[in-house]
């Protein structure tokens, strides 16, 4: 294992991601043979992918919160709101849908900037402050739809233009966008001066105050970021889904952080990888379409979710106490 790791190309690519694509592969194997090559079909290559963006969207935005040392469990929740309050605009008050598109992504934001405010400047856990939001988050919605569940137009009607999000021909713009936004979010964190910071918030972040560095501001420049990125993948959520009802977004949070943990980020804080977690978020979807492909309960995706989190949190601790 050793004369592997000191590979060059394994050296240059990443033990982690060429484990991931490795698994990748097995999962995309399995659900292929135990389905009697009926998962290898488009349409469930299409539905994990559209099932992927949103995600990676949510993936992507906490990535840089937990390289910052902290946590976001209200990611899901605020997706939802983005999307409640964007739509209700749209049908009920006749916004351009346009103009929805930009609430969607101005609401993400607010609730970027209220939590990295809290966190930064108060310094409330972000722990506490995510919960926080998330009971907001749902709250708003469902005032503001009166409880309704919202219907985004379907591509023949006014409006449904917004649905090339996803897909336009035969072309899938919503891979192209996802990965050109992972690889802006990779520049980001590994290529400017935010990003250093960012990552040095999570190793050390009282060495890094000592040095005369604004903490506060670049901490909550993580939370502005997963902010947007969340508003990003409301609008991926229901271009692939079409409704959404008040109330929910929980079960996204986690599925969100394990593709982010299972990438290599750190949970402890002081190391992302952008590459990892989209990787991560890929299989995440390919077990959700396989499961169902099983003809299996999605039940069943919620244990093995919870089972990846809790594995590639003990390897992360194993690594750091070797590495120490």
């Amino acid at each position: 294992m050793g004369k592997i790791k000191q590979n060059p190309f394994v050296q240059k690519v990443g033990f982690n991601r060429i484990v991931l694509c490795g698994v990748l592969l097995l999962l995309y194997g399995f659900f292929c043979v135990m389905t009697q090559g009926r998962f290898a079909g488009t349409t469930r290559i299409l539905s994990a992918l559209n099932y992927a963006y949103f995600l990676g969207f949510l993936s992507l935005g906490v990535t840089f919160v937990i390289a910052t040392g902290g946590i976001d469990f209200s990611i899901g929740p605020v997706m939802f709101c983005c999307a409640l309050v964007a739509g209700y605009s749209l049908t009920a008050h006749g916004v351009p849908m346009a103009a929805a598109m930009i609430i969607s992504l101005l609401v993400g934001l607010v609730f970027g900037v209220f939590n990295g405010y809290l966190v930064a400047y108060w310094s409330v856990p972000s722990f506490i402050t995510s919960m926080a939001s998330m009971n907001i988050a749902k709250g708003i919605a469902s005032v503001y739809t009166k409880t309704q569940s919202v219907s985004w137009p379907q591509a023949s009607q006014e409006g449904g233009w917004y649905r090339n999000l996803i897909k336009v021909g035969d072309i899938p713009v919503g891979l192209i966008v996802f990965l050109a936004v992972a690889v802006i979010c990779a520049v980001i964190l590994n290529k400017t001066r935010i990003g250093r910071y960012i990552l040095s918030l999570g190793s050390n972040k009282e060495a890094v105050r000592l040095s005369g560095v604004n903490v506060k501001k670049w901490e909550m420049a993580a939370y502005v970021i997963c902010g947007l990125l969340v508003g990003i993948s409301a609008l991926f959520y229901v271009a692939a889904y079409t409704t959404v009802q008040p109330g929910y977004g929980d079960q996204y949070n986690n599925e969100a952080i394990a593709g982010c943990v299972m990438g290599g980020t750190s949970m402890a804080g002081g190391l992302a990888s952008i590459s990892g977690t989209v990787i991560g978020v890929f299989i995440i979807a390919l077990l959700q379409e396989g499961i169902l492909a099983l003809g299996l309960r999605k039940d069943y995706q919620l244990i093995i979710t919870g089972i990846i989190v809790i594995v590639a949190v003990f390897s992360d601790v194993v690594a750091r106490r070797r590495k120490n």
